[in-house]
């Protein structure tokens, strides 16, 4: 069996054709599949609009969230109950093409990869192009997962390699840096990313910069290492200030005033409170995953046999 995961939130004016799209590119290469909606709390007619789609579409399931949880949870949510050998993630917001699937699943057959990867070599639209790419290559060159540049949750994986995902219950999720994580044979198909089709995008800048303090801070050490270095060069200066304090202390030629004192403090205490900002993000984060609270919760599952 394939599996297609797809987490959708407020899209009530794209369901129909992300319904109709997905189920065509399935078929075109499988007879045997799933198509599993994870509804991350909507507040619109979203829901409403996938019920309408079950009844044309039998296989069509949707996993409707207590609420908004978040685009990684409501990921996890489909994944968790995705049925198939191999299970597809992709967005809800026809920018990541369906079509493309049937390409992606010919590769991870034919050519023995476990998990396969829709990796962008361009973009159409130009909202939030440029901060989208910077993280990217930010994450790459700070993560140390070489396969990461300019790939998102588009993707195939086989059943070894979901189940190893699954292995990871952080609360604090970022999937395309998990699944690069996890290892296996690992192989892209790449594509031109389209713009949005209708409404609104959901990927905000804010959201975006939260999506990558999460990345960074879950698979690198890159914070850490700035504050080292910073904690360095201010030791080197101060102690360079220092002597020469000194020296002109004991030739008498010591120029006396509050500025450099007073810049000394603010340099020093700039330098503490980013510690204390990124100690702060690590603290966070551990609290988070000693709650031990579920990712998500599930308020209802309309698989085939629920009405």
């Amino acid at each position: 069996m394939f599996s297609l995961v797809i987490p959708v939130y407020n899209e009530e004016c794209l369901i129909q054709e992300l319904v109709s799209r997905s189920v065509k590119a399935l078929e075109s290469f499988t007879k045997n599949y799933e198509i599993l909606f994870i509804n991350d709390g909507s507040t619109d007619d979203t829901l409403e609009k996938l019920l309408e789609a079950r009844k044309q579409f039998p296989r069509v399931k949707i996993i409707d969230l207590s609420r908004n949880f978040g685009h990684q949870a409501a990921f996890t949510a489909g994944i968790e109950a995705a049925l198939g050998n191999y299970v597809a993630m992709m967005d809800g917001d026809l920018q990541d093409p369906p079509e493309l699937l049937a390409e992606m699943y010919q590769k991870i057959r034919e050519e023995g990869f476990d998990i396969v990867s829709g990796k962008r070599k361009g973009r159409k639209g130009k909202r939030l192009r440029f901060a989208t790419n910077l993280f990217h290559a930010f994450f790459k060159k700070v993560s140390g997962l070489e396969d990461m540049e300019n790939s998102g949750n588009f993707s195939i994986l086989n059943r070894a390699a979901v189940n190893a995902m699954l292995q990871m219950k952080e609360t604090i999720r970022y999937l395309p840096g998990m699944r690069s994580f996890i290892g296996f044979k690992q192989g892209y198909v790449e594509y031109v990313r389209e713009d949005r089709l209708e409404g609104e995008p959901k990927m905000t800048l804010s959201k975006l910069i939260v999506l990558g303090a999460d990345a960074i801070f879950s698979f690198s050490k890159f914070p850490i290492k700035v504050c080292l270095f910073l904690g360095t060069i201010g030791t080197i200066v101060f102690f360079v200030a220092g002597i020469y304090a000194l020296v002109a202390k004991f030739f008498g030629f010591a120029i006396f005033g509050w500025s450099s004192t007073v810049l000394s403090i603010y340099f020093l205490g700039s330098i503490q409170l980013i510690f204390l900002g990124v100690v702060g993000e690590y603290v966070y984060r551990i609290y988070k995953e000693s709650q031990n609270r579920p990712i998500y919760l599930v308020k209802k599952f309309y698989d085939a046999e629920t009405e």
